[in-house]
């Protein structure tokens, strides 16, 4: 089947659609049970109300953790970070940097805590070196003047977005698997404890569309709890913990940096391509829909995190994001930060349903044990009797999935050396070969796509103009190309450029305050754009 001609001509896409599992939430667990499955034979469909990673997937550090983080509040996480991080170096190293870790502690921190952090570390069976002082700082020259302690860890970084998308490559390359953005369950149709089927609602161009399964996988992470409600079943119970993070416009570290101290606010640096993300905070929501940076958490951030880190308080952020983690609740009265980073997967059966289950919580470390262990039960109620094969088959690389990556870009431009090939993006060095190649081949993109559909799939608007000056000249190729043709190309500009805005408000002083009063400038009093419904 050809899943582009499926994703794009709206007008083609029957109103029914069968497969043999319907998975629920294109974060990397639904799109590591989508890969899984295919791997085994397994035929499925993706859904997902926005699209890749739009959840906590693609709003975290990026780090994949050694576990160190977790040795002091749950073992057992720890342990599953340690192992699943180490599998996933080997099997999709094209996704990791192996920056290492560092743990430091300055001065006033618990010095008991970092007496017991190698003892805590050798029981999960993580790697520790405690280091010199001297050592510490030739290796991160920017760590603070009050540092007391350093030790060593194996953490890395991973891009999730390229992650996601390798997946959904390998899942239709396999078995024709097929993945649908922007398309959210309504409601489900059961008959004799069995769902068979599911109302959707495709938001491109909406329309209705049904979606019958013989399995169905909540993988909708924050959203689950509220898919397994359509569903019929209360046994989904959640806490909603919002995370806020910041992104620098320079890379100030080469390792990960945590604070040795028990989990807190602003307190772990990761260094992802060109810039370095600093978080994370934590605080409890309820409204999963209206989460979004505060001032005051993106101050928080900054002094803890130059606590360890004093660059931190004069650096340029070029914007803060916010997410929502799903966490399996904890006793009456706990934190947010003693709820378990593990996860679990119900079966449903005690609310009457034989072929649904959701797989929650968790971390984006461990998402391939989660799809395993959600695939296990999936295969097995299919009567397919084939083994999980993640955990030894690598992850087929593929250009068109690499664009996310920081270095991609500049690599293939430079390699290509075509006059003509012009740069749309001068931040990041994005060709428009890239957006013609993205276009083309690349799942989930439509045939009149929007610019936050390309930006998810490469590194347009994530450098330091923030899509001021790359936007316009995006929306101009795909003009030129045809792909739009009337006032709708200039919509999904405006709502380009919106979606950049929310992440500089609350970092807008500086530098930063300066390029937002030019993007105002250009999208505003040249285009027009926020006058656009009034024309």
């Amino acid at each position: 089947m050809n899943t582009n001609s499926l994703n794009r001509a709206s007008n083609a896409v029957p109103k029914v659609l069968e497969t043999e599992v319907l998975i629920i939430g294109g974060g990397v667990t639904g799109t590591g049970i989508m890969r899984d499955l295919a791997l085994r034979g397994i035929r499925s469909i993706l859904i997902d109300k926005r699209d890749l990673c739009a959840g906590a997937s693609g709003g975290n550090h990026g780090l994949l953790h050694s576990g160190g983080r977790y040795v002091s509040t749950d073992l057992e996480a720890a342990i599953e970070c340690r192992q699943e991080g180490a599998l996933l170096k080997h099997l999709a190293p094209q996704c990791i940097e192996a920056t290492g870790g560092l743990f430091v502690a300055v001065k006033d921190d618990d010095s008991a805590f970092a007496d017991a952090f190698p003892t805590l570390c050798a029981q999960a069976g993580i790697d520790c070196e405690e280091l010199e002082l001297a050592q510490a700082k030739q290796l991160e020259p920017l760590l603070s003047g009050d540092l007391v302690r350093a030790m060593k860890v194996p953490d890395a970084t991973v891009d999730p977005f390229h992650l996601a998308q390798l997946h959904v490559a390998h899942a239709a390359q396999l078995v024709g698997s097929v993945y649908l953005p922007h398309t959210e369950v309504s409601g489900f149709s059961s008959v004799d404890g069995e769902i068979r089927a599911a109302q959707c609602a495709d938001h491109r161009n909406q329309t209705t569309l049904t979606i019958r399964a013989r399995q169905f996988v909540n993988a909708a992470g924050a959203w689950s709890m509220g898919v397994a409600r359509l569903a019929g079943c209360q046994d989904v119970h959640l806490l909603y913990a919002k995370g806020t993070l910041l992104v620098t416009t320079d890379r100030l570290t080469h390792h990960v940096v945590n604070r040795l101290r028990p989990p807190g606010d602003g307190d772990i640096l990761v260094p992802g391509g060109t810039v370095s993300l600093l978080g994370t905070t934590s605080s409890r929501v309820d409204d999963l829909e209206r989460v979004g940076p505060t001032v005051a958490e993106v101050d928080r951030n900054i002094r803890e995190g130059a606590a360890m880190i004093p660059a931190l308080a004069q650096a340029r952020y070029i914007r803060a994001f916010s997410r929502v983690r799903p966490l399996l609740q904890a006793g009456a009265g706990a934190s947010d930060r003693a709820a378990t980073r593990g996860f679990a997967l119900l079966d449903h059966q005690a609310q009457g349903l034989g072929n649904f289950c959701t797989i929650t919580g968790g971390k984006l470390t461990t998402y391939r044990l989660m799809a395993e262990k959600a695939a296990d039960l999936v295969a097995q109620r299919l009567g397919n009797h084939q083994p999980c094969r993640t955990a030894q088959v690598p992850l087929p690389d593929d250009e068109t999935c690499s664009w996310s990556e920081p270095s991609s870009a500049p690599r293939h431009w430079h390699a290509k050396r075509d006059p003509d090939d012009l740069i749309l993006c001068e931040c990041e060095m994005l060709p428009q070969s890239a957006i013609a190649q993205i276009f083309d081949n690349s799942t989930g993109v439509d045939a009149q796509p929007t610019l936050e559909s390309i930006a998810l799939r490469s590194r347009a608007g994530k450098g330091p103009c923030q899509g001021s000056f790359c936007g316009i000249r995006i929306g101009s190729y795909l003009y030129d190309q045809g792909h739009y043709h009337d006032a709708t190309g200039l919509t999904h500009l405006r709502d380009f450029f919106n979606e950049r805005f929310k992440g500089q408000r609350s970092v807008s002083w500086g530098q930063q305050a300066a390029q937002l009063e030019l993007a105002e400038a250009l999208h505003c009093g040249l285009l027009g754009l926020d006058k656009l419904e009034q024309s």
